[in-house]
């Protein structure tokens, strides 16, 4: 296209063509490995098994025991254990072990995300 604007074509589909539209100067300020961290930490929080074992986590009083997480979840101790390794990995939960039991907690930055989730919903209902 020569930059002129030619009589069937309106003038916003003129401007989209100009070389100036498509020019990018900057990227984003994420390193590759932050962006895989954040793309890791959201893939994690994709799966309603694992998101509501997190919202369950978080919203305790006190660290909770997998024998407590799975029958509020009502899926299988397997499922349970599967969800709950994803969000160790992903460093939303920690967890200690007592005896043979696993007690789990969320992290500073799950309960940062849940809080900003929280807040886009209430948002949303304005």
């Amino acid at each position: 296209m020569n930059g002129q604007q030619t009589a069937d074509q309106p003038p916003e589909i003129e401007r989209r063509q100009s070389a100036d539209c498509c020019s990018v100067s900057h990227s984003h300020s994420l390193m590759d490995s932050e962006v895989a961290a954040d793309v890791e930490v959201l893939a994690t929080l994709g799966n309603d098994t694992r998101y509501e074992a997190l919202r369950l986590i978080a919203e305790a009083d006190d660290d909770l025991c997998v024998c407590e997480i799975e029958p509020a979840l009502g899926v299988s101790q397997g499922a349970v254990s599967q969800a709950l390794s994803r969000l160790f990995s992903a460093g939303l939960v920690e967890r200690r072990k007592e005896g043979r039991w696993r007690y789990y907690t969320a992290t500073p930055r799950a309960t940062r995300l849940l809080s900003v989730l929280d807040d886009t919903r209430e948002d949303n209902h304005d």
